[in-house]
């Protein structure tokens, strides 16, 4: 029935926002405003899921602290990250689809692909072990690889770079990145660092220099070549 459909779906997108904003926490464990603001709820509604999830054994959850999923509620959330970043994989390679456009429609598809069919997109990929943003894709065991880098923003004037990921799913950033040769694999020079303006001047090979903002070179992760 479409209500348990719903239901199901609604937990998988819980378990994946928690997941990936414990990774990102030097505690290893999610905030509630945090999680409300990835899922688009108040903080009053993810509250009222995360007891849910606590009740279901998928979660831990203290009342003012953090959030932490269990071993179950891991493993869950893993699988459904595997889904969603082979499914991005798919529509890039496969389907030409921009990479600015396909978080969103794997985050409809991803829901709803079975087993078998993830196994022969995988296979039909060639395995990939990172998605077209340089996410890590786990593994069918559930591992997921340490990607490794630093932030942009961290190096000095005069780094040479390989860009590892762009952590930001945002369809304008995407764009922009691309535009100015800003991809995972590109090699990137860092020209200049003016920390006063909080900003850079970084070329990627073959493109014209650009500044970025701290903030924003934050969102790409490299390391150094």
């Amino acid at each position: 029935p479409r209500s348990e459909r719903v239901a199901t779906e609604t937990v998988e997108n819980y378990l994946k926002a928690v997941y990936l904003l414990s990774r990102e926490s030097p505690t290893g464990e999610a905030g509630m405003k945090g999680i409300a603001t990835v899922v688009g709820v108040t903080t009053g509604t993810a509250t009222t899921m995360i007891k849910r999830l606590a009740e279901a054994k998928l979660a831990k959850y203290e009342r003012f602290g953090g959030v932490k999923l269990t071993a179950k509620g891991e493993k869950a959330a893993i699988d459904i990250l595997r889904r969603h970043r082979l499914i991005e994989t798919f529509l890039v390679q496969t389907l030409k689809l921009d990479w600015s456009v396909v978080h969103d429609e794997a985050e409809r598809l991803e829901h709803a692909i079975s087993p078998i069919v993830l196994a022969a997109l995988d296979a039909h990929l060639g395995h990939p072990s990172v998605d077209p943003h340089g996410d890590p894709i786990p593994s069918a065991d559930g591992r997921v690889r340490d990607t490794g880098g630093e932030v942009m923003s961290s190096f000095k004037s005069g780094a040479e770079l390989r860009i590892l990921r762009i952590t930001d799913q945002d369809g304008a950033f995407l764009t922009f990145a691309a535009k100015n040769g800003l991809k995972p694999g590109a090699l990137v020079d860092v020209v200049s660092v003016d920390a006063p303006a909080q900003a850079m001047l970084v070329r990627s090979r073959g493109e014209d220099a650009v500044s970025l903002a701290f903030a924003a070179a934050a969102k790409i992760v490299c390391e150094a070549r």
